[in-house]
């Protein structure tokens, strides 16, 4: 009988030590996702404002040499990131191409006119500075018109969003905080528990409570580091995923990003099971021998 019912606490708490362990991994790993969000929020939303393409019309008479000095003169401003020059038969061919039919055939000539595709770096896609840019470019003599009205939507969107969107993901991230702590300081509680004849025992003897609690924090550093690194794996795997199939956002050769991040998952994850069982330990170091059978 007493060998069964020392199996069945062995049993317990090895159960409760997976459960530390896992509960640690899983909220570390989501835990690092919204992190890696909120670190990356800025470079993501870049890259989708880098995406927006606004077209600088010249007139028909505009000579190439105007255009080239024009061109030069973008790519020197901090502001934009790149220029690609479309003649008005490429422009033809790519339209024709969209539609499936020669209208230029039907029509007897290319309306179209020759025009400037301009990319502004991310930092200052939106719609006063671009507003601000289009006025400018159209006291040029030679400019007709400068249109980005198909994407006027995507820049509301994007720079509407960023800030309530971040704000949603520190309000999940703290939720997660407080879950994860929930829920290792009731898995380490359980561990500590199985063993509270013996600290008591301990206590007796005349041990130090630093002395009692000492094995027992040692082995939470233990939990929190093997949880960390499982979740960092788990974080690498679904990094390495997407940069396989999202190649423009490189996340992985960002290293120090990366070291800050798998940083934070040891540091987090060691300082939540520290905590978790010094309460814990504390709340047992303080119960009576009458108080132990309840």
């Amino acid at each position: 009988m007493t060998n069964y019912f020392e199996n069945y606490q062995k049993n317990k708490l090895r159960t409760a030590n997976i459960s530390v362990v896992i509960s640690i991994s899983v909220v570390l790993f989501l835990l690092a996702l919204l992190g890696f969000f909120l670190l990356n929020s800025e470079r993501i939303t870049n890259h989708f404002k880098e995406k927006i393409i606004i077209t600088v019309f010249f007139k028909e008479d505009t000579k190439m040499t105007e255009i080239k000095r024009f061109e030069k003169s973008l790519k020197l401003k901090d502001e934009i990131k790149l220029t690609k020059f479309v003649s008005k038969e490429q422009a033809a061919s790519n339209l024709k191409g969209d539609i499936g039919e020669d209208f230029v055939e039907f029509l007897g000539k290319n309306p179209l006119r020759d025009n400037l595709e301009v990319i502004l770096k991310g930092d200052f896609v939106n719609e006063e500075m671009i507003e601000n840019l289009k006025n400018d470019w159209k006291k040029n003599s030679f400019v007709s018109d400068v249109n980005y009205d198909y994407y006027k939507p995507l820049i509301k969107t994007l720079n509407n969003n960023v800030k309530k969107v971040t704000f949603w993901v520190l309000l999940i991230s703290g939720f997660f905080v407080f879950l994860v702590f929930l829920l290792i300081n009731s898995a380490i509680r359980l561990s500590v528990y199985s063993k509270r004849f013996t600290i008591k025992t301990m206590q007796m003897v005349g041990a130090t409570k630093s002395f009692i609690r000492k094995p027992f924090l040692l082995k939470a550093v233990i939990f929190g580091i093997i949880g960390a690194t499982l979740a960092s794996l788990g974080v690498l795997g679904i990094l390495y995923y997407v940069d396989k199939h999202l190649p423009d956002f490189q996340f992985l050769e960002d290293i120090k990003l990366m070291a800050i991040l798998i940083g934070g998952l040891y540091f987090l994850g060691t300082l939540i099971t520290l905590i978790s069982t010094f309460f814990a330990t504390r709340r047992f170091l303080n119960l009576t021998s009458d108080q132990l059978h309840y």
